[in-house]
């Protein structure tokens, strides 16, 4: 037994008179042409409306750490890596021990420290004395206003090497401590067991990131650099989560050009709480903003292409409906925005219309 598809059906359905053979598609409608109401209730009805025009410009760039939420940990003086005790990608606390360094420089402060000590030690002693022998009348007061200087010397230099060991958590012996200044993940690591660090190093060791928000860097070519504005939404995707869309707008834009790439970028700040977003990642940005103008939109499904033409199925009543062709401003995503051919508050079809114009112009 040969099966009617639902497509066939529909047709079936439709009471259609043909008196002569058509060979194109027409804004004339046919005087005996009737749409059942089997038909209509398969059939969507929406009405065409005056709208901006919302417009989306797709971009591609990378997700990196916020400037603001990150640490580059560098070496207090030279030395030899004694050990290490994180790795790349781990997540620390504040405080945390990195690493430990072995220094012949700490070892020196270690002297200082000593040499300071004794020297306040030195001082307080001979202001005593001076003391002593001006109240025994064997010297002036000059003298022991000397000897408080001396005093005072040694007693700022003591404080300064002390604040030194508080700053940099230094303990006795020739060992320093690199610790975590914030929490968060290790985004980079440039550090070996047994590696010489020179004292001259200019290079962090260590970078730490908060990643609980990220930015996307993203490239503009130029000749999209006019369509591009702070606060512009953004919809970010990623290899990674596919299916996944994570929000965000236009916090800066870079007034520059990259000679490389002939690109201006942009940041898109995004929140990131479940920390999916990881540095490096490649992303792809879709800005969605609106055009300083209005035109005619309908759903995208209600635009049937035939014969390398836009048509719209223009619903008047069910004895009168017309294949209108249409100008096509552009389409995003599930609404098409139209320069001609179809008028504010026309009823277009915008489901199974494929069905009525195949009736009409087959």
């Amino acid at each position: 037994m040969k099966h009617v598809t639902l497509y066939q059906a529909l047709n079936i359905l439709l009471i259609v008179s043909i008196t002569s053979c058509k060979t194109k598609p027409t804004e004339e409608v046919s005087k005996d042409f009737e749409l059942s109401d089997t038909t209509m209730k398969h059939c969507v009805f929406t009405e065409a409306k005056l709208q901006e025009v919302k417009n989306e410009l797709k971009l591609f760039g990378k997700v990196t750490a916020d400037n603001n939420k990150m640490a580059h940990v560098y070496p207090i003086t030279g030395g030899i890596v004694a050990s290490i005790n994180v790795e790349l990608g781990d997540f620390v606390k504040q405080g945390q021990l990195l690493a430990i360094v072995k220094s012949s420089e700490v070892a020196d402060f270690q002297r200082q420290l000593l040499d300071a000590k004794s020297d306040v030690a030195l001082a307080e002693k001979n202001v005593q004395v001076a003391k002593d022998l001006y109240n025994g009348k064997l010297n002036s007061e000059k003298e022991v206003i000397a000897s408080e200087k001396e005093l005072e010397k040694a007693t700022a230099e003591l404080n300064r090497i002390n604040e030194v060991y508080s700053i940099y958590h230094l303990k006795q012996g020739s060992e320093y401590s690199i610790t975590a200044p914030i929490s968060g993940f290790i985004v980079n690591k440039d550090i070996t067991q047994n590696e010489e660090l020179r004292s001259d190093r200019t290079e962090e060791v260590f970078s730490i990131a908060q990643i609980d928000e990220v930015w996307v860097l993203a490239n503009v070519n130029e000749s999209n650099i006019s369509r591009v504005a702070l606060g512009y939404e953004a919809d970010v995707q990623t290899i990674s989560y596919q299916d996944k869309i994570f929000v965000g707008k236009v916090d800066k834009i870079f007034n520059v050009i990259d000679p490389a790439t002939k690109a201006m970028k942009i940041l898109v700040k995004i929140d990131n709480p479940d920390l999916l977003l990881k540095p490096e990642m490649n992303a792809t940005v879709n800005l969605k903003f609106t055009e300083n103008k209005k035109l005619i939109a309908v759903p995208s499904s209600a635009v049937l292409f035939d014969k390398s033409k836009d048509w719209v199925m223009v619903y008047k009543d069910k004895k009168h409906i017309e294949t209108r062709l249409v100008e096509v401003y552009s389409k995003i995503g599930d609404i098409t925005y139209l320069k001609s051919g179809v008028t504010e508050k026309e009823i277009v079809i915008s489901k199974n219309g494929l069905l009525i114009y195949d009736a009409l112009n087959d």
